[in-house]
């Protein structure tokens, strides 16, 4: 390990060889980008290093970065490797008391504010005597003084530090606070060695290239776009972009043009409705079985959707329904699932064109070891494995098995070739009153293949039968107000239900589908930032309306 070549290696190799080449592709508004060259990025990078040293800042000191993706996410990360920091990137969705909870948690010595659409309800959040630093996209008032100032103010008089500054590799270059589905967030704390190699291993399995470009939007604080997209193309070297908001990321995509795709199966979602409200299913399955025309007809979709140039589009952070996996692969889209978590790095499994089936999870990566508990749970040694949860010895002992493998919390299966299927969460589990366990990730996958279903959550701990909370997709939602159309949705769902039980053991079979009288949203709690179901909030926030529900004895009960 001691020889290995580190990240920051392989960013000073790009800084000389690629120095006039645009790395950063960053909107900036009204239709205008600016764009970074390595040199450029790099140069900004090292005087902010130099800015930070000057504060007193110690080495291994943490510095925390609350934004939304943009160019001087990058450069503010870059800028705590070199000048010999720890970085501790918050969920710019994040509310004041989590904020808060990850600031002092990590004793974060200083905090880069970016874009954020939330800042003022944030800001209390922010401890005193923590020092903020403005990028050039943050809100106006987040540089206020005495605490505060100007990215741009600061580079522009700091000279910047040179030459090839090292890091050793056992040094912690991030904490990743986990999205926290479940309680307090925990920090997973990644050195530079392993980070390192997790990136290597994933550029070198994908072919990245300085050609390659993608468009990076998921959370930056969370693992999945650290690893793959940042960590991968400052490694990499190619051209990333960045969306300038909701509203325009059609314009961003196109933009971009990218090579390199990863996103969340909610989006794979929202992209095929968004086919299907142009192209109703029927009518594109029949243009689809003409072989002369199912090629222009793909291309046409694919190039609407922006994603036309893509030679490899990843799905990952929660479970996708392998009929949507099928879907995008027969319009000739190479979707690739994978499986990892914020504890290795995001270097577990990743299906190959060799290895690829709707519904597994793909082979893991080349390092990395894999076996199944007894008790069916999924154990992985990665390269990219976390030291260790910060301040917190106690859950290491209990992530851990004694021979070094990390309990990941999930149930699986392997076939011979590799190929990893997942079953269901451990912890999420439940029995009803038949004293049976039923695994809930695998029927709300079922459930949200329909397309009237957005998302579902499968509960029904200690009732006579499970049930599913279903929250209806955008375009039907805003329509249930029709009586016509709420008849449709009850027929539907109600065949609907009698089809998904013909596939479940007698002992999982729903009751009912309980139809949500609100979406599941990041900014009611009840989903994480990574999108994924906050289970313990929305079963609290239902039971008391579930003895109405159980007693109403309906197939399809609207929960009002």
């Amino acid at each position: 390990m001691g020889t290995q070549k580190l990240i920051l290696d392989y960013i000073y190799d790009n800084e000389t060889a690629l120095r006039d080449q645009v790395f950063l592709t960053q909107p900036v508004g009204g239709g205008k980008v600016v764009d970074y060259s390595w040199g450029a990025t790099l140069d900004q990078a090292r005087r902010m290093a130099a800015h930070l040293q000057s504060l007193g800042l110690q080495k291994g000191d943490k510095v925390a970065i609350l934004s939304k993706n943009c160019a001087h996410f990058f450069m503010a990360e870059l800028a705590n490797w070199i000048g010999g920091f720890t970085t501790v990137a918050i969920f710019p969705t994040e509310a004041a008391d989590t904020v808060n909870y990850v600031l002092t948690h990590s004793d974060a010595k200083l905090l880069f504010v970016g874009k954020l659409d939330t800042w003022s309800a944030q800001a209390p959040g922010v401890p005193e005597g923590i020092k903020r630093i403005a990028f050039p996209l943050a809100p106006k008032d987040s540089a206020t003084a005495p605490v505060g100032e100007a990215w741009d103010a600061i580079t522009a008089r700091t000279k910047p530090l040179t030459g090839r500054i090292a890091r050793d590799g056992k040094d912690l270059a991030m904490i990743i606070y986990t999205s926290g589905s479940t309680g307090q967030p925990k920090g997973a704390m990644h050195s530079f060695e392993r980070i390192s190699a997790a990136a290597v291993g994933i550029t070198t399995s994908l072919n990245f290239s300085r050609e390659d470009r993608a468009l990076s939007y998921l959370p930056l604080a969370h693992v999945f776009e650290r690893a793959y997209i940042l960590a991968g193309f400052l490694v990499g070297g190619g051209h990333l972009f960045f969306a300038e908001s909701l509203d325009t990321f059609v314009q961003d995509l196109q933009r971009a043009r990218p090579t390199l795709f990863i996103s969340v199966p909610r989006l794979w979602l929202k992209f095929q409705r968004g086919v299907f409200a142009k192209l109703p299913p029927k009518k594109l399955d029949l243009l689809l079985s003409i072989p002369v025309v199912k090629t222009l007809i793909a291309k046409k979709i694919l190039k609407g959707l922006g994603l036309d140039h893509v030679r490899l589009a990843g799905s990952g952070s929660a479970p996708i329904p392998a009929e949507l996996i099928a879907w995008y692969r027969r319009l000739g889209l190479n979707l690739l699932e994978g499986y990892a978590m914020t504890e290795d790095f995001a270097f577990s499994h990743l299906s190959t064109p060799e290895k690829k089936l709707p519904g597994y999870v793909g082979v893991p990566y080349k390092g990395v070891e894999v076996k199944i508990s007894d008790e069916g749970e999924v154990l992985i040694k990665s390269p990219g494995q976390m030291v260790g949860y910060y301040k917190r010895p106690d859950l290491d002992q209990e992530a851990f098995t004694a021979d070094g493998f990390f309990r990941t919390g999930d149930k699986g299966e392997r076939r011979a070739d590799g190929l990893l299927k997942l079953t269901g969460r451990v912890k999420e589990l439940f029995k009803t009153s038949k004293g049976k366990y039923v695994a809930p990730a695998p029927i709300e996958n079922k459930i949200n293949e329909h397309p009237y279903v957005e998302l579902s959550c499968v509960s029904g701990v200690g009732q006579p039968a499970a049930y599913a909370l279903i929250v209806l997709s955008e375009d039907v939602r805003g329509k249930v107000a029709d009586a016509s159309v709420r008849t449709d949705v009850q027929t539907q769902l109600d065949s609907f239900l009698a089809e998904v039980n013909k596939g479940l053991a007698d002992y999982e079979r729903l009751q009912m589908f309980v139809i949500a009288k609100e979406p599941f949203t990041i900014e009611n709690g009840l989903l994480t930032p990574t999108m994924k179901l906050k289970r313990a909030k929305i079963e609290a926030h239902v039971n008391g309306h579930l003895d109405r529900w159980y007693s109403a004895s309906a197939t399809v009960v609207w929960a009002e």
